[in-house]
């Protein structure tokens, strides 16, 4: 366990908050600045800081997948060492510290000001691109295999000591369907990544480089502690929960044994099922990792600390080749965004064994991912577009689940709809709730939502979505969610079911109605 800091608990709060701002308004930079909805109006995007080993010390309020499985990618760049000042790296493989091909990360290394040597620090951005190339638009395809959702990204530099490598960065943006917009969403991180580096030169300044240091190392000492103390309230016990992933006529299982002992938390993750090639659910390691630091982080109080020194405490057994712990060459886009859902679940469904009156009923369980990709003839040009659709949130002991939100692993916003004719060939016909999708219960579930696009122009679509078959469980004696439905209707009318995962060609009058699922209910009526 970490020693208690020679600092004091003043210092401390002052530190925690000088890096946590440095990281929000590097937040706030990229999302101003950036030319995609996805990052600009969803926000689909995190910035975190580091010290000089690469362990995460502040991150801002943003996305939950991106930041517990952001140090890896950290860790990965490192590798193209030694660094000077004004480098930024980049990476998305997420075999290599990345999560899936569109999330593309930007690494600054962090010099004193006038000091050479090792950096005292980094600062990363990772952004949701809403297209990398790939089979389909969006990169988010119904993929068997990792090449085929996109650009894989190695770690390398593109920028070296304040100058773009320009050859980097137009091989990136000429593999993507719409390369002036992946072009201005990089400026956007680059530009937030910069003026990272210039808050952290300022801490430096501010603190002494050895002073920052110290700090760096009391505020995860200090995040171990708190979560320590956060494990210890837990009973000691070994605490089973299985859920499905929907593929195949069986479904994937997803099997977790919690073991809880003192102030340590094991998440063994043996009898999950293999990786697999008919469906793009495998998780990478960091993926599962992060859905679980996320679960243990929300028993926590709303002002403890975020950062790697919480994950100290955290175990864990991850089958190789398994679901949870994939390997190339497998496809790997819809393990970040569902299977780490599904993970998140697993890992509440344990801890309610033990926690009964702590934990709520699984919410939608999705992220219901939209991407649409063509040609807009009106503006004679490539579009691609992403977005994720909220459901229900799950009851929970002390209050009903709310209607209409993102919940867990997404922190996204919604995508106005009057945002979407604005650059885009098509528009939201209807967006409400799904009333009456909310499991039942003392407590029930949040309703679901329904969105529906209108097409005006030839598009393909693709959906990857879960909870098409499994519904939300409830907790307590409370009811499950009701399931979603992905519809396309065809411009004469006919209709088709599309199940959880879907690619499909559109025309003028086609429509596309998403229906998301609702939040499990918490509780005997």
């Amino acid at each position: 366990m970490a020693a208690a800091s020679p600092l004091s608990p003043a210092d401390l709060a002052v530190a925690q908050a000088v890096l946590a701002s440095i990281a929000e308004e590097m937040g706030e930079a990229l999302g101003r600045s950036a030319y995609s909805p996805n990052i600009k109006e969803r926000r689909d995007f995190s910035c975190a800081v580091f010290d000089g080993h690469g362990q995460m010390v502040s991150q801002a309020a943003h996305i939950p997948v991106h930041l517990g499985a952001m140090p890896a990618a950290v860790r990965a760049v490192m590798t193209l060492a030694p660094f000077e000042a004004g480098d930024v790296l980049a990476v998305n493989d997420p075999f290599l510290g990345g999560t899936h091909l569109p999330d593309v990360t930007t690494v600054a290394p962090v010099f004193a000001v006038g000091s050479a040597g090792e950096p005292i620090g980094f600062v990363a951005t990772r952004a949701h691109h809403a297209d990398i190339g790939g089979i389909a638009p969006g990169s988010m395809p119904v993929a068997r295999e990792l090449l085929q959702e996109g650009l894989v990204i190695p770690p390398i530099r593109l920028v070296r000591a304040g100058t773009i490598e320009e050859a980097a960065l137009a091989l990136i943006v000429r593999n993507s369907r719409a390369p002036e917009e992946r072009r201005g969403d990089f400026r956007a991180q680059l530009a937030a990544t910069a003026l990272g580096a210039a808050r952290l030169e300022a801490a430096a300044a501010r603190f002494g480089v050895e002073g920052l240091r110290a700090r760096f190392e009391a505020l995860l000492g200090h995040g171990e502690r708190v979560i320590r103390a956060v494990i210890r309230d837990i009973p000691d016990g070994r605490y089973s929960f299985t859920d499905r992933l929907e593929v195949g006529a069986e479904g994937l299982a997803i099997r977790l044994a919690l073991e809880i002992a003192g102030d340590e938390a094991h998440f063994d993750f043996s009898g999950t099922d293999p990786e697999t090639e008919l469906a793009s659910v495998n998780a990478v390691a960091a993926v599962t990792r992060s859905a679980c630091y996320y679960v243990v982080r929300c028993l926590a109080g709303p002002d403890a600390p975020a950062n790697e020194g919480c994950y100290r405490p955290i175990r864990f057994t991850l089958p190789d080749r398994s679901v949870v712990n994939a390997g190339p060459p497998r496809a790997v886009s819809a393990g970040n965004v569902e299977t780490s859902q599904r993970i998140t679940d697993v890992a509440l469904g344990a801890l309610a064994q033990a926690l009964p009156d702590r934990i709520p009923a699984a919410s939608s369980g999705t992220m219901n991912n939209l991407t649409i990709g063509g040609y807009d003839h009106a503006r004679g040009r490539p579009y691609a577009y992403y977005e994720t659709i909220a459901g229900g949130a799950g009851g929970g002991p002390r209050r009903p689940g709310r209607s209409g939100v993102h919940t867990h692993m997404t922190n996204t916003m919604n995508t106005p709809i009057e945002a979407l004719p604005l650059a885009y060939p098509f528009t939201v016909e209807r967006y409400e709730l799904r009333p009456g999708t909310g499991g039942a219960g003392a407590h029930p579930g949040g309703d679901g939502l329904v969105r529906e696009y209108l097409f005006h122009d030839e598009a393909t679509v693709t959906i990857v979505s879960e909870r098409r078959r499994y519904a939300p469980w409830g907790l307590a004696g409370g009811e499950p969610g009701a399931v979603g439905r992905n519809t396309l209707i065809r411009a004469d009318g006919t209709r088709e079911d599309l199940g959880a995962r879907a690619e499909v060609r559109v025309g003028p009058g086609d429509r596309v109605r998403i229906e998301t699922p609702g939040g499990g209910g918490w509780g005997e009526v």
